[in-house]
């Protein structure tokens, strides 16, 4: 057993590329000698700016013989079979095996030297290399057979033990030798194998581990930021990068003019991290500091005074810059700033930013006016929010945000003014000189901008706000005008892209609804926003609509224009002119019904679209997803606040062992039902399918649908038994019988009113009374009677536990 050492060098590789180079680099060499039957013991990769390596232990010196066995046609099979098995074997007739009519081969392929295979698959892997931009160059660039690699290649090192690794790519042949630091080291280095590669090579001053030059990096920028009284910010990914850039890093802490703080610090902080890769400081008081951390990739001997110096310089140019745009952008109120939003398409089919912004405004002022956000009802905070969320926890329903109580009218008519002035300034932003340079501001420079032009904190923080959540991690806004402006806009991008047909495809989602959608879903959940989803998807897609029924309408505008046109210059007759307009007002109403039974359809495609990412969202907080499916099936519900109270009563419910018999019981039930009484099934429900699943007349999943049959009201088919006790009954019940109507007579009336008042422990606890008396009847009455009274009156018994069921979850639903 020896170790293998590989090193690929070339002209500096991004720093973003790096990591995943040296993954790729161990897999394909891991493939390639898998093919040949190679395990190594063990693969450490490294990579810097100017070299990818791996170390491949224990690996032997050749490969194991093996033995091939292949199977042939049959011994009658026509001569052109057998000829064509010989050439692919490479064996003669007289080699093969005949076992019972068939011919077989058997191919003995000695053992390769290893080295023989590594020098076979170095240039395999070179060539194969899946770098996300690659390059050709010199003279050989000019055809496309030439090599290609991230930055001209310059060097191989191939050495196993002590003995090189012969081969050769596009030119290059493999050798001993390497380079140290470019500055540090002049001159090549020879490597004697693996065993002093990386040694060697930190003798001239070059690491190559990629994850010990990011612990130098943070644990020496800690203390050089310690040592002036600051703390560093913690950014892995700025160290990761910083580490890409070197191969000796140095960090090292500059300052800057404190006058410059005057600037948002967010702009001063991307400025640092994104333009210039350096680290943020904070003070004692947790304010930003006016200093940073650079690194550098040289020892430099005058303590790195001078690269502070420089690094200083080009930071103050950028602050300039940004405190010119700061004071520019003030000098224009956001009003003016909107008023520019006219000239910005937002899409070729939705019109401008302008247009967005107005629909934004009006739906985020109709949400304040309809009750639907209040300020009474958004201060969740710490452990309310978790108990929301929380898919394990039993409910603590009075937790639960009531209802939104109505506000007196001034204060309403006050928080939608709000609203609409922030949705209608919410955009102003985006043509900001500032936000031109950092597009990743848009919102937080707004916000900034309305509190400095002296607007109401409520508006500032809503501009700031709007576009959050953003991700997964990012905070949800609680603020009642936020909350407003951020599900209106939310609620329109979605509508609107349904509308004009844009809808997500698979993997493929170009305006991220499915995160609009997630960022929907968690505002109302975790601020508690009590609403109809179904309501609110119709207001925004009405609002969106008249942008699309425009351009459905043009062309038949257009065309009655030129027939207009053409009866002028003919001199058609009133007669004709009129039957012109007559044909027009036809094929007119014809589009505009069309176009409002496809935009009724759209709000049924975004409410499943709403219920699939709320199904996704939930089985990643741990939620069931069959649980979610069980309370979807029941229809009618679209107060997601309401609907999630349900699915995590119900998960609590069926983990227990009341639970987990009721479902038995109840599954016994139905299928007994849906056997002898096939003509009066529980419906299926609308079920929360996935975008794309429906069909053209379908109502959405959680819109209102029709209620579970019960026996009250009754099918004409079984008998009513509701709330009669043994009254109703032609026959003397029997004991477990009468038990079960009894206790169905208490838990129907106790789990309606739980449900009512949504108290859906409660409603769970009703229904748990149910377990023994079902067990019980199952155990000792006969349902199915030769007694066609006692045989129907018991088949409608089942069919109220159904339905008792069904009043809180569709049980069928459920695994288990």
């Amino acid at each position: 057993m020896t170790d293998f050492l590989l090193e690929l060098r070339c002209e500096e590789i991004p720093a973003r590329m790096q990591l995943k180079a040296s993954d790729d680099l161990a897999r394909l060499f891991t493939e390639e000698l898998a093919k040949s039957g190679l395990t190594p013991g063990a693969i450490e990769s490294f990579v810097t700016p100017r070299r990818l390596a791996l170390i491949a232990r224990d690996l032997p010196l050749e490969t194991a013989a093996v033995s091939e066995e292949h199977k042939g046609p049959r011994t009658s099979a026509p001569p052109q079979a057998l000829e064509g098995f010989l050439r692919k074997t490479g064996l003669t007739q007289d080699q093969l095996e005949d076992r019972d009519g068939i011919w077989f081969a058997v191919v003995n392929k000695p053992g390769r030297a290893t080295a023989d295979v590594l020098a076979q698959a170095i240039p395999a892997i070179i060539r194969a290399f899946p770098w996300p931009k690659s390059m050709r160059w010199g003279s050989a660039s000019q055809t496309t057979e030439s090599l290609r690699w991230v930055r001209p290649l310059q060097g191989i090192v191939a050495i196993l033990g002590e003995d090189l690794i012969p081969c050769e790519v596009d030119g290059i042949q493999s050798g001993y030798a390497t380079l140290g630091h470019r500055f540090h080291h002049s001159g090549e280095i020879t490597i004697g194998g693996a065993s002093d590669y990386a040694e060697k090579l930190r003798a001239c001053h070059v690491i190559v581990s990629h994850q010990e030059r990011q612990s130098i990096i943070a644990e020496k920028s800690a203390q050089a930021a310690a040592a002036h009284g600051y703390t560093v910010v913690e950014d892995k990914g700025l160290i990761a990068e910083n580490a890409g850039l070197t191969e000796w890093p140095v960090p090292l802490l500059g300052d800057f003019d404190p006058a410059f703080l005057e600037v948002p610090p967010e702009v001063i902080q991307l400025t640092l991290r994104i333009n210039q890769k350096y680290f943020v400081l904070r003070d004692a008081t947790g304010k930003l500091a006016p200093a940073f951390i650079c690194t550098a990739n040289i020892e430099a001997k005058d303590g790195g005074a001078a690269i502070i110096a420089g690094n200083r310089k080009v930071l103050a140019a950028r602050l300039s810059d940004a405190r010119f745009f700061w004071e520019q952008d003030r000098k224009t109120r956001l009003e003016d700033h909107a008023k520019k939003l006219e000239r910005i398409t937002f899409h070729d089919k939705l019109g401008t930013v302008a247009d967005k912004v107005e629909r934004v405004a009006k739906l985020a002022r109709w949400l304040v006016e309809e009750g639907i956000v209040t300020s009474g009802t958004l201060s969740l905070e710490g452990e309310g929010r978790e108990r929301v969320l929380d898919a394990n926890d039993a409910r603590d329903t009075s937790a639960e945000p009531p209802l939104p109580n109505p506000l007196p009218t001034g204060e309403r008519e006050q928080l939608a003014t709000l609203a609409e002035q922030a949705a209608r300034l919410c955009k102003a932003d985006l043509v900001t000189e500032m936000v031109g340079e950092f597009p990743e501001l848009q919102g937080i420079m707004g916000g900034y901008y309305a509190r400095a032009e002296g607007l109401p904190d409520a508006v500032a923080d809503a501009i700031r706000d709007h576009y959050k959540p953003v991700g997964q991690g990012d905070d949800v806004p609680t603020a009642p005008v936020t909350v407003a402006v951020s599900l209106a806009d939310k609620l329109d991008t979605i509508a609107s892209f349904f509308v004009i047909d844009e809808k997500p495809t698979g993997s493929k989602d170009p305006f991220a609804l499915r995160r609009a959608a997630i960022g929907i879903i968690r505002i109302i959940l975790e601020t508690g926003v009590r609403l109809c989803l179904s309501s609110i998807v119709n207001k925004a897609v009405s609002s969106a609509a008249p942008v699309d029924a425009t351009m459905t309408l043009t062309p038949l505008a257009q065309t009655y224009a030129s027939i207009a046109e053409a009866a002028g210059t003919q001199g058609l007759s009133e007669a004709g002119e009129t039957k012109i307009l007559e044909n027009w007002d036809r094929r007119a109403a014809a589009a505009t019904v069309e176009y409002e039974q496809r935009l009724a359809s759209e709000e049924g495609y975004i409410l499943d679209f709403l219920a699939d990412r709320l199904k996704v969202q939930q089985r990643e907080a741990g939620v069931r997803h069959d649980l979610i499916d069980a309370v979807f099936a029941l229809g009618g519900e679209d107060d997601l606040v309401r609907l999630l109270a349900r699915v995590h009563a119900l998960q609590s419910f069926v983990a227990t062992d009341d639970g987990a018999n009721l479902l038995a019981g109840y599954k016994r039930a139905a299928n007994i039902l849906k056997k002898e009484a096939p003509q009066t099934p529980s419906p299926q429900r609308g079920e929360g399918r996935g975008e794309g699943e429906r069909g053209e007349a379908e109502r959405p999943a959680i819109d209102v649908a029709p209620p579970h049959p019960t026996s009250e009201g009754g099918t004409g088919l079984l008998p009513t038994l509701e709330g009669e006790g043994n009254s109703g009954l032609s026959y003397t019940p029997e004991i477990a019988e009468a038990a079960l109507i009894a206790a169905l007579d208490v838990a129907e009336p106790r789990t309606a009113q739980a449900v009512a008042a949504e108290d859906f422990e409660g409603a769970m606890a009703a229904l748990a009374t149910l377990r023994a008396p079902i067990d019980a009847f199952f155990e000792s009455v006969t349902v199915n009677d030769p007694d066609p009274a006692k045989r129907t009156a018991r088949l409608a018994l089942l069919a109220r536990v159904r339905d008792a069921v069904h009043s809180v979850a569709d049980f069928s639903k459920i695994a288990g």
